[in-house]
């Protein structure tokens, strides 16, 4: 069967639009080749009569590939029975090709003929095949990295003296934010809360920093900031993140709350349910960085009284917006605080729940932050 030429009229140059399109056809990188409905070849453009080497018009269409019978799910066939254009990945000489097939129709819309244009997509397969093995790997290496960072997470807490809850989630799958809490001795107990700028591998590897760098000896949360910002400019000065962090030290013996801070750009709280009393703790201090070369850290102390607890966060659950790009913000925090004499795990979710139902999110989904919080309460309060 023979393909009607399509003719037009032009006046512009004279050019013969004829020609011109077979000649756009021949340029083509991509096969092209026009099948009547019997699987008879009746043209192929330049670059399919070169790569296959032989004059195949007038041959069946799957002959020319060296297949004896139909393919078994044929394209054109489909675009035939279907009258739509129709596309699949096809095996040709160990090469995998893109086959796109479309119905050329008559002037009555009657189908004549096929035509198929193969693309060789082998590379590109062999390059998403490698992206694909690459992400495989990385995400069982970020798999292993977030299980290291759960890991370093509190768990030996001194359970005897101390109340100490915490929830720790992620936005991704490492997250910037960190919390510990440990014994120094028998009369003092360490807790600090950090959040690193940033999310993902670089920022988690600083939490992991953050836990093994802290000196927990030392009975002055000033100094051992003062220590930390030495120990990361001896290591990380050519870091642009930085660890903004919340360290106290609870003298069990003295009912004493010392602490410090290191850019925290939050006020941890110590409320009273009972009393329904609270007080923010605001002290400034330099993120550990390496914007200055001697950071100041100051140590401020509180007076425990009996049933006072220690809330910690991170600006995640603060931050949190609405429809109408509202903070959750410090007071609706302090609300559900106040006056509280639930557990400190309820506390805790109650909190989520709230933040959750204010920006309209089921609970910890589109959360755009790491969300970390800890309540702590001393049990041996002595009066």
């Amino acid at each position: 069967m023979n393909v009607p030429k399509i003719k037009f009229d032009s006046n512009v140059n004279n050019i013969n639009i004829n020609n011109m399109i077979e000649n756009i056809i021949d340029g083509m990188y991509d096969w092209v080749r026009v099948i009547d409905l019997d699987d008879n070849i009746i043209y192929v453009n330049k670059a399919m009569a070169k790569a296959l080497n032989e004059n195949v018009i007038g041959k069946k269409c799957y002959k020319a590939f060296g297949r004896d019978v139909p393919c078994e799910n044929c394209v054109s066939r489909a675009t035939i029975i279907s009258g739509q254009p129709q596309q699949q990945e096809e095996l040709i000489q160990d090469r995998i090709y893109s086959v796109m097939s479309s119905p050329i129709k008559d002037n009555d819309g009657n189908i004549i003929a096929v035509v198929e244009v193969l693309r060789d997509i082998t590379e590109m397969k062999k390059l998403q095949k490698e992206i694909t093995n690459q992400n495989k790997k990385l995400k069982s290496e970020l798999n292993m990295a977030k299980k290291l960072q759960y890991s370093l997470l509190p768990k030996e807490i001194p359970n005897d003296k101390i109340g100490f809850s915490f929830i720790y989630k992620p936005c991704d799958i490492l997250g910037g934010d960190f919390l510990d809490i440990f014994e120094i001795d028998t009369d003092h107990i360490g807790v600090y809360i950090a959040d690193v700028s940033g999310h993902g591998v670089a920022a988690s590897m600083l939490t992991v920093f953050l836990r093994s760098s802290i000196d927990k000896t030392v009975i002055s949360p000033a100094a051992a900031l003062k220590k930390l910002y030495k120990e990361f400019n001896d290591n990380y000065s050519d870091q642009d993140l930085y660890i903004t962090i919340f360290y106290a030290i609870i003298d069990i013996s003295n009912n004493i709350l010392v602490y410090s801070n290191a850019g925290l750009n939050v006020s941890p709280i110590v409320l009273n349910p009972y009393s329904k009393s609270f007080e923010l703790l605001r002290v400034p201090g330099i993120p550990i960085s390496n914007w200055v070369e001697n950071p100041s850290y100051m140590d401020k102390k509180l007076i425990f009284q009996k049933g006072d607890k220690l809330f910690l966060y991170t600006d995640g659950i603060v931050e949190l917006k609405n429809s109408k790009n509202e903070q959750f913000g410090e007071d609706r925090l302090v609300n559900v605080l106040h006056g509280n004499t639930e557990s400190s795990n309820i506390i805790l979710d109650q909190i989520i729940n709230a933040a959750s139902e204010f920006a309209g999110v089921e609970k910890y989904s589109s959360f755009m932050d790491d969300i970390t919080m800890a309540l702590l309460e001393v049990k041996t309060f002595k009066d």
